[in-house]
């Protein structure tokens, strides 16, 4: 299994990112899919997850600002980011998951490589 992430980059507060994670290796339709947030000096956390069904969940500090979404039939992960902040710069991991949702870290089993969104005020 691979996770391949991408879309980062550096954006000014109040602009929008794409990021974007692409699966090889896996079932990918069956599985929730998340994206993490690593800060600097920070443990990794959870920004938001989407189960094989659709249904979503976020972090308090991104609800309303962020849309993490899927493409089964393509493979692919995506985290809309919008109304970016400078507390959003941060090392964004996507992360395949079991076939329920799951807020615990270790129940994410294969990892992408990080992508670096850097937000400027």
């Amino acid at each position: 299994v691979q996770l391949q992430a991408s879309g980062g980059g550096a954006v000014q507060a109040g602009g929008s990112l794409r990021l974007s994670c692409t699966a090889t290796g896996t079932i990918f339709a069956i599985h929730s899919m998340a994206w993490y947030q690593r800060r600097l000096g920070s443990k990794r956390e959870l920004v938001a997850s989407i189960t094989a069904d659709g249904h979503t969940t976020y972090a308090d500090s991104v609800k309303g600002r962020f849309t993490i979404s899927r493409d089964n039939r393509k493979k692919t992960l995506h985290l809309q980011m919008n109304n970016l902040s400078a507390e959003d710069t941060a090392l964004y991991y996507c992360a395949k998951g079991g076939i329920y949702y799951s807020d615990n870290i270790d129940e994410y089993d294969y990892w992408g490589q990080g992508t670096l969104v850097t937000v400027s005020s």
